[in-house]
């Protein structure tokens, strides 16, 4: 499996009640696939896993598999504490019909760099799909680091990494050191240096309600080779990536945006509670902004349906 492009991990929508909304997962779905982006991930952080029940997670795999079909790569995040579990999620999405798997590590047991490739080859053996690392330490407590790598990276499912430490030394390391395991950016801000150093994609949060915006400049540096022009539609996406990475509330800032461009999303689930009235305004604001800014860069003036909604 070849891991190239942009892959939204898709936020899960909620009814007001917050139990899921399936109807609209797969508006969501279809929305990511008729907007051109090349693979889709499916219990990510953003998809808000680590509130869901075993249940909900198995069920959000199936659904969400039915509508894509063939049509894109589905991931899966395996995110959990004990191996057991992981392992469990992880034939889990392969039934289901998953083309591989997102793996982080395991989020507050803070293992040793050893016992963190121990768990992942642990997870490789049983599950055996093509494995997208995520290396989040900010979320999970551990960071991947040259030891790991280099106790993981002779086997050939691991495959590809979502990197998202915002070292970018640890980008280097990457990019010079093990470059048989693609690298993807997962530092939102930081996009234009990931595909400087040559990322072959990127894993975007922004992806669900900025999907063509997100296109475009993987299209412009990855493809065109263009950092002229990559410079200029990241000068015009920073505003959003500072919200996203800077302001301590990704997941309700993709859900208010998604809202704002009439797409389903809901609440988010406790422990996180919504976005202030000054937040949802400045959300808005940026969002109108790019969305004059990047008319031209995306090939088309935004439609009036995907202009952003009053507050």
């Amino acid at each position: 499996m070849r891991f190239e492009g942009i892959y939204p991990p898709v936020i899960t929508p909620y009814h007001d009640d917050y139990s899921i909304d399936f109807t609209g997962l797969e508006t969501m779905i279809e929305h990511l696939i008729a907007s051109g982006v090349h693979g889709i991930i499916v219990g990510g952080t953003t998809g808000e896993y680590y509130a869901q029940s075993k249940e909900e997670r198995t069920e959000v795999m199936r659904v969400a598999k039915e509508v894509i079909a063939d049509r894109l790569p589905m991931i899966v995040g395996i995110g959990a504490i004990r191996t057991e579990d992981c392992i469990e999620l992880g034939q889990i999405a392969k039934s289901s019909g998953a083309g591989a798997i997102l793996m982080n590590a395991p989020y507050y047991a803070v293992p040793t760099q050893t016992e963190l490739a121990q768990h992942a080859l642990a997870v490789d053996q049983a599950v055996n799909l093509p494995i997208m690392l995520y290396n989040f330490p900010g979320r999970t407590g551990t960071a991947m680091e040259k030891e790991f790598f280099d106790q993981i990276s002779s086997h050939t499912n691991f495959a590809a990494i979502k990197e998202s430490t915002g070292d970018i030394n640890q980008l280097h390391m990457l990019a010079l050191d093990y470059p048989h395991i693609t690298l993807l950016c997962g530092m939102d801000d930081q996009a234009l240096e990931f595909f400087a150093w040559g990322a072959r994609g990127w894993v975007c949060a922004g992806g669900n309600c900025l999907p063509r915006e997100h296109i475009a400049l993987y299209q412009a540096v990855a493809v065109e080779h263009d950092i002229v022009k990559g410079r200029q539609i990241m000068s015009a996406l920073m505003p959003f990536m500072h919200i996203l990475e800077q302001g301590g509330k990704l997941i309700q800032v993709i859900k208010h945006a998604c809202m704002l461009r009439g797409l389903p999303a809901g609440a988010v689930r406790r422990p996180l509670k919504p976005l202030l009235d000054d937040e949802k305004q400045e959300v808005a604001s940026v969002l109108e902004a790019l969305r004059v800014a990047m008319a031209g860069f995306t090939g088309e003036p935004a439609s009036d349906t995907e202009k952003v909604a009053a507050v």
